[in-house]
């Protein structure tokens, strides 16, 4: 069962995350968002909305799944390898990537966002940020710049080293996202995806050679963020390896099971 739905309206595709309950990315999902990413490319399409369920775009990396892969540093590196690819595939896109966050996002579900060229999150208590430094673990330099890209120096410096996840309402004061849009109480993300179509649309209205170059130049930054060198899996790895930070991600799971 395709755990990324695809819809297409017109010259825009539609990519949905649909792994229930939470999307978590497991290796399948990352590898399924990739290529999804790239068929849309490949068949055409101008421009692609990435959008989540509702209450939840994606919480993040499937940490029971990696704990359960144990110590097996290959099965652990493709995992990471996968998740790392998909990012790349949306940071690359040649054609503009539009994020409809319809409610949580941290960690994996937030570096996916900072990949987009634009972010579009629901309002309300939803949060979003980069959590790593409270299970122990180190954002690689490249996830870094990309939030350093958007909220500035300082800012993201006092985001990662704490480690904290703000409000949709802190996330659109400090930049990390563009817009909130109301999904009232029943939670309907009709209304925020229909506003990512209609930025996507306005963008796609302009020339469109001047528009692309333009894009090129202003996002090659994103691009060199998630290069190889920045990301240095093999260390990032063994920091997942290390006791101290197994015991924190089997306490956080532990807790997650609770609620």
């Amino acid at each position: 069962m395709s755990q990324v739905k695809a819809t297409i309206h017109g010259d825009v595709v539609e990519l949905q995350l649909a792994r229930a309950p939470v999307n978590a990315l497991d290796p399948a999902l990352c590898r399924e968002l990739h290529h999804a990413v790239a068929s849309a490319i490949g068949e055409g399409a101008r421009g692609i909305v990435l959008t989540g369920s509702p209450r939840i775009f994606s919480a993040g990396l499937d940490v029971p799944h990696l704990l359960s892969l144990g110590n097996d540093r290959k099965a652990i590196t493709e995992a990471w390898q996968a998740f790392f690819g998909a990012a790349r595939a949306l940071a690359a896109s040649p054609i503009p990537v539009v994020a409809a966050l319809t409610g949580h996002a941290p960690a994996g579900g937030c570096v996916y966002a900072l990949c987009c060229d634009y972010r579009i999150m629901a309002a309300g208590d939803f949060r979003i940020g980069l959590n790593e430094t409270r299970v122990g673990l180190i954002a690689p330099e490249g996830i870094q710049r990309l939030m350093r890209r958007v909220v500035g120096p300082h800012r993201a410096e006092r985001l990662l080293v704490s480690g904290e996840m703000v409000d949709a309402a802190t996330a659109l004061r400090i930049g990390l996202v563009d817009e909130l849009v109301d999904m009232g109480p029943e939670h309907d993300t009709s209304g925020l995806v229909g506003r990512a179509h209609e930025w996507l649309q306005a963008l796609l209205a302009l020339p469109h050679d001047a528009m692309r170059h333009t894009r090129d130049i202003a996002r090659a930054e994103v691009v060199e963020a998630l290069q190889p060198e920045h990301v240095d899996l093999e260390r990032f790895v063994d920091a997942w390896l290390e006791p101290g930070t197994q015991s924190a991600l089997k306490a956080l799971v532990a807790q997650l099971g609770k609620k």
